[in-house]
This record gives C-alpha cells, sequence and structure tokens, in this order.
C-alpha cells in the first residue's frame, strides 16, 4: 500500500537524486573526459562519436531540470536512451561496478522509469502529464 502522506515526499527525493546524478555525469564528461576524450570513448564502444555533446548536454540540462521538477516525467523519458546506450556498453563487464559493470546504471533506470511512472513527486515547479500513459493506467469504471 502506498502511504499518500510520504509518497509525494519520496518521489522529490528519488528526482532530485536522479537529477543530481545526471548533473554530475554530465560535468564529469565536460570537465574530466573532455567532450574529445567522451567522443573517443564512445567511438572505442562502437558509438557514434557526434553523440558527446548531445549526451553532455542532455545529462546536465536534464538533471537540472529533474532537481528543479521541470517536466520531470518527460525529462526522465527522454534520457532513458542514453541509460540504456551505456547499459549495453557495461553488460560485457558483468554486475559489480569496481569491474565496470551494470548494476548502477541498472538502477538508474529503474530510477527513471518511476519518476516516468510515478509522477514528479513534491516541489515541482512544472508538473506535466503523459496523457498516453496515464489514460492506459486510469482506474476503469463499469
Amino acid at each position: 500500500m502506498t502511504d499518500d502522506r510520504t509518497a509525494p515526499l519520496g518521489l522529490f527525493v528519488l528526482r532530485a537524486a536522479l537529477g543530481v546524478m545526471y548533473v554530475a555525469h554530465g560535468l564529469l564528461k565536460l570537465f574530466v573526459f573532455t567532450p574529445t576524450g567522451f567522443a573517443g570513448f564512445l567511438a572505442k564502444t562502437g558509438n557514434p562519436e557526434f553523440l558527446a555533446w548531445p549526451i553532455i548536454v542532455a545529462e546536465v540540462a536534464g538533471g537540472v531540470a529533474l532537481i528543479l521538477g521541470l517536466y520531470a516525467r518527460q525529462v526522465a523519458a527522454v534520457l532513458l536512451p542514453i541509460l540504456i546506450g551505456a547499459l549495453l556498453v557495461h553488460l560485457p563487464y558483468g554486475w559489480q561496478a569496481g569491474q565496470n559493470g551494470w548494476e548502477y546504471v541498472g538502477f538508474l533506470i529503474a530510477a527513471s522509469l518511476t519518476v516516468v511512472l510515478s509522477g514528479e513527486g513534491a516541489f515541482a515547479l512544472k508538473r506535466a502529464a503523459l496523457p498516453f500513459l496515464d489514460a492506459r493506467l486510469a482506474p476503469q469504471t463499469a
């Protein structure tokens, strides 16, 4: 059973933490790995180099939007392909993060899906419904 009193706060914590993670990873690619270094990594893993800048921008801007609660459900959905791409890169390394594994990326996919399915939670600046999803999940009346 969901506790309707605290669920919005829990979703806010999840949304904000997910946003901080995206911003941190985007800034890591920008300032530590550098866009050129990240592009080289993408090429090494069989992905197009030109995706480096779009991924960096999406992670930083999307992370800020998640933290602020600006269209968070849509932002989380739009960022999912980046995580799925990362999952595909990490899958061959197995489960362990210490060995470049996939469990962290898998958890972030689950967290993003939770925001998409459950909503922004408390303190969102701009809420937006997902009509195609909300209509399918609405309780059926006889």
